[in-house]
């Protein structure tokens, strides 16, 4: 997913000054993208808790990427363009069906290092998307009736990469079966074959099932621990879940310090990605080529800090991560406010201030996303992470919106992301603080959450 965003990224924005688009269109085929993933990301994933499937999701989502990839490359207008982008987002609703997956067959404690892992091939198609365009821009030629270069020649390509994959999610991807119906169905003929053998000798009893006495034939005097089993004495890989809660889970205090972490920081993320292609042209001269160097040099960091956030987070606290992510978004958004909102050209300043600020996405993202599942109930764990990600959906809405009006007035644009970030450090305190103090620990949810 990553890569359809990321690829399109260098040249989108002299693509729609080719058809004469206003500036404001460039947020706004940023935001479409996200809008249409926003609606349909809690519908996949109530889809997905419902009938416990992923490949059909996944296949089905796909299309949508087919058909807007191919809209995009068509490109008569700028209405077909915001179109294409419309209709290509609708596929990124599959990925709160793929959170859910990770959930349920992942222990609490390696999730981190899982989410870390499946995060950080998603930031590669940061690095890789615009690496793609070294040789895209390149392209200059006829395809029936379609002009194919620089600007098109993306659409066309992700169109074929959607392809290909909707051949390996058919042929070589199949949904794990559900551990607790597969252990049902093995005590059940566990259960069957011990009667079978109680018929035949009497001494033979088969094991002890949960509605029995104690202190009978055949049991201890203690009684056995609600623990799980399966035939073959090895325990599903299930996380335990939160009491089931009815939709005001959503409004307790780390839940919603959580879901604005997530908000803020992807607000703050897409708000400089749509402000540093117009401000690099402005101010360094910057074409296709030097923008593509500089998506990729930007993948290549954040894959290395979920790399050091997987490491970390096998040693530290989740919320110690949280808190390194936040520190360093801070500072980032201060470099950003003291030196890029009048830049002189200086270079320097300007690659120090996007490093600071790509530094601190995977510590904030990694733990929030881990934290949420944890403090969510996994029954529910589709449309939960469809909730977060429309949650994020919706910021990387408005950010765009929010930075392509305001690529001229960059302190007001800076002050308002520096902001958002101070509440959400405000709010992490808090929430740390109140629950230090005042002892509240004996909700499950809030005892996962600073443990």
């Amino acid at each position: 997913l990553v890569i359809v965003v990321s690829v399109i990224l260098p040249t989108i924005w002299r693509y729609l000054q080719t058809l004469d688009a206003p500036p404001y269109f460039l947020g706004l085929g940023l935001s479409a993208f996200s809008f249409s993933g926003l609606l349909s990301g809690p519908l996949f994933g109530l889809i997905s808790d419902k009938t416990r499937t992923t490949k059909k999701i996944i296949l089905f989502a796909n299309c949508f990427e087919i058909v807007g990839n191919f809209m995009y490359f068509m490109g008569y207008s700028k209405w077909l363009l915001l179109s294409s982008r419309l209709v290509a987002g609708i596929g990124t609703g599959a990925g709160s069906s793929i959170f859910s997956f990770l959930t349920r067959n992942t222990v609490p404690e390696d999730r981190s290092t899982v989410f870390a892992a499946v995060m950080a091939c998603r930031q590669a198609g940061l690095l890789i998307g615009p690496a793609f365009n070294i040789f895209l821009r390149l392209c200059d030629f006829q395809l029936g009736p379609f002009i194919v270069n620089k600007f098109t020649a993306p659409g066309i390509f992700m169109c074929g990469l959607w392809l290909l994959l909707q051949l390996v999610v058919l042929l070589m991807y199949w949904d794990f079966p559900e551990p607790a119906s597969r252990g049902s169905r093995e005590d059940k003929q566990q259960q069957e074959d011990g009667e079978d053998e109680e018929d035949e000798n009497d001494e033979v009893r088969p094991l002890v099932h949960p509605h029995e006495l104690t202190g009978s034939y055949g049991t201890v005097s203690i009684p056995p621990p609600r623990i799980p089993t399966v035939a073959n004495g090895n325990l599903p890989r299930r996380s335990p879940s939160p009491p089931e809660q009815s939709h005001s889970k959503f409004l307790r205090e780390e839940v919603v310090v959580l879901l604005t972490a997530q908000f803020i920081t992807l607000f703050n993320q897409t708000a400089l990605e749509t402000m540093v292609t117009p401000l690099t042209q402005k101010f360094f001269n910057f074409g296709e080529l030097e923008n593509s160097i500089m998506y990729c040099v930007c993948g290549v960091e954040v894959i290395a800090g979920f790399v050091f956030v997987r490491w970390l987070s096998r040693r530290v606290a989740e919320r110690v991560v949280l808190a390194i992510g936040l520190i360093l978004c801070n500072i980032s958004c201060v470099w950003c406010l003291i030196f890029l909102a009048n830049p002189q050209g200086a270079l320097a300043e300007f690659i120090i201030g996007v490093f600071l600020q790509v530094l601190g996405l995977p510590f904030v993202a990694v733990a929030q996303v881990s934290l949420f599942s944890k403090i969510t109930a996994e029954k529910t764990q589709g449309f939960s992470q469809g909730v977060r990600r429309s949650i994020g959906g919706l910021a990387t809405i408005l950010g765009p919106l929010w930075a392509g009006g305001l690529t001229s007035n960059l302190y007001v644009m800076l002050g308002v992301m520096m902001a958002l970030l101070a509440l959400l450090t405000v709010s992490v305190c808090y929430l740390l603080f109140d629950f230090m103090f005042l002892g509240v620990v004996d909700s499950l949810s809030i005892w996962l959450l600073f443990l």
